[in-house]
């Protein structure tokens, strides 16, 4: 698949997300690349990134204060070729998409994985 196929993706899963958490999301940005890069793995503590979908950088919002200024917008990322091995079809590939999105948001709300499994479960 194309990137901007992909990219098309990435933003319908956008607007599939709850209005209550897209109201509360601010100075974050959502990006694609193919893989993720060694500085990435490292940064995770990771050593095989072939099945890593995405993560989030930033501040989760409830360990923000009043008195940081945030210079840099938060960021998800998505890493497509991974997404992509998972799936076996466009459909899988959109809620593959949307579910790692979710949870990336997740993150930024402060949840761990624990709770955004525990979350996405209840669906």
């Amino acid at each position: 698949m194309d990137r901007e196929k992909f990219q098309e993706i990435v933003e319908e899963a956008y607007e599939k997300i709850p209005e209550k958490f897209k109201q509360k999301m601010e100075n974050i940005v959502i990006t694609v690349k193919d893989f993720p890069s060694q500085e990435d793995l490292e940064r995770l503590k990771i050593r095989d990134g072939k099945y890593l979908l995405g993560f989030y950088r930033g501040i989760p919002l409830p360990q923000r204060s009043v008195w940081q200024v945030i210079q840099f917008p938060d960021k998800i990322v998505l890493f497509q070729r991974n997404i992509e091995r998972m799936c076996r079809s466009e459909k899988e590939v959109k809620e593959k998409v949307y579910e790692v999105l979710l949870h990336e948001v997740g993150h930024y709300f402060g949840l761990s994985d624990k709770e955004i499994y525990e979350l996405m479960g209840s669906d």
